[in-house]
């Protein structure tokens, strides 16, 4: 009985747990159903509590270090302390709200280059080693952010790589503690002033925050630079406007608003540093916000980080490759 009981401490012979979702294909603001399925042990366990939680893979940096990090960015108890009878079987149903800033994972049916997303759920287990069970989610993009994308790739645009970054924008209201970047190299149309942009949303129940940063080619008697603008969108202009007028008008204001806006309020009002890819995305500074662009959007201007890190991708394929 004691060599039993020692085994079940370390996990063996003790409950089990599964967790099946009703559909692992999401959207920001909808939700993920399903049920956690738990199997008793050869004893009865004590088990204090069942959580499940989302969990994706965040860059970091450190001093002089980047590293990947898996992150749990949202999380809900599905029940309380319970008992569990050996070999008793036990289904709780659940519903988890999918936050409105929950990064896209999929495209086109496409797992986007760099991303990963899970579901995780633990067993909190008296006395005893938790158990934990992962299971893959998609989150799609929003009928907003859709039309964006689509945009890129109708002025030619080719996918590159997306990433999370950990930290929060300055001047934007973040609720989870990181961003996504999704990377485009430029299309020939923009290649004489353009090496490549990032696009970040940061959306909410009200819109979305579109932040643009435009690797600037530099010419014959000047250095390249960053250039970035942020623009304000609503979910219901989806299907108002001509996206790609609309995208091809941020990017055209964004590189060419830069060197005013510098020399007007400085360098220092840009993006800090501190964190993401080696210059980080502090945020936006005075002078952030600008007098804004067609269709009553608001743009902006914000100062900082390189690009690094290439990867071979195509847009139409936004699985890319490795």
């Amino acid at each position: 009985m004691v060599f039993k009981k020692m085994l079940s401490a370390f996990g063996v012979g003790g409950p089990s747990v599964d967790t099946v979702l009703t559909n692992p294909n999401t959207r920001p603001g909808l939700t993920l159903d399903g049920q956690v399925n738990l199997v008793g042990g050869d004893a009865e366990a004590a088990i204090e509590q069942v959580v499940i939680g989302l969990v994706t893979r965040v860059e970091v940096e450190g001093h002089d270090t980047e590293y990947a990090g898996t992150m749990e960015f949202h999380r809900m108890a599905v029940s309380g302390a319970l008992q569990l009878a050996p070999k008793q079987q036990l289904s709780i149903p659940f519903q988890l709200p999918v936050p409105w800033e929950t990064p896209i994972t999929d495209v086109y049916g496409q797992r986007l280059h760099g991303m990963t997303m899970g579901l995780r759920t633990e067993l909190a287990i008296a006395r005893a080693v938790d158990k934990s069970d992962l299971d893959q989610v998609a989150v799609h993009p929003l009928p907003v952010h859709e039309r964006i994308l689509e945009a890129f790739q109708r002025l030619g645009f080719r996918f590159k790589h997306a990433d999370l970054e950990r930290g929060h924008i300055r001047g934007v209201q973040q609720t989870l503690p990181f961003y996504q970047e999704i990377e485009f190299f430029a299309s020939p149309q923009y290649a004489s002033t353009i090496n490549e942009v990032e696009l970040t949303f940061v959306t909410s129940q009200r819109g979305v925050e579109v932040i643009l940063e435009c690797d600037k080619r530099g010419g014959f008697l000047s250095a390249g630079h960053d250039a970035f603008g942020r623009y304000q969108v609503a979910h219901t202009d989806a299907d108002r406007v001509d996206w790609a007028q609309v995208v091809d008008g941020w990017l055209r204001e964004t590189t060419s608003r830069y060197g005013s806006l510098r020399s007007q309020y400085g360098p220092s009002h840009g993006y800090g540093h501190g964190h993401g890819r080696g210059h980080g995305r502090g945020g936006m500074g005075v002078g952030g916000v600008v007098a804004g662009a067609a269709l009553g959007v608001a743009g902006g201007m914000i100062a900082g980080e390189m690009m690094e890190d290439a990867f071979e991708g195509d847009f139409g394929d936004f699985g890319g490759d490795e």
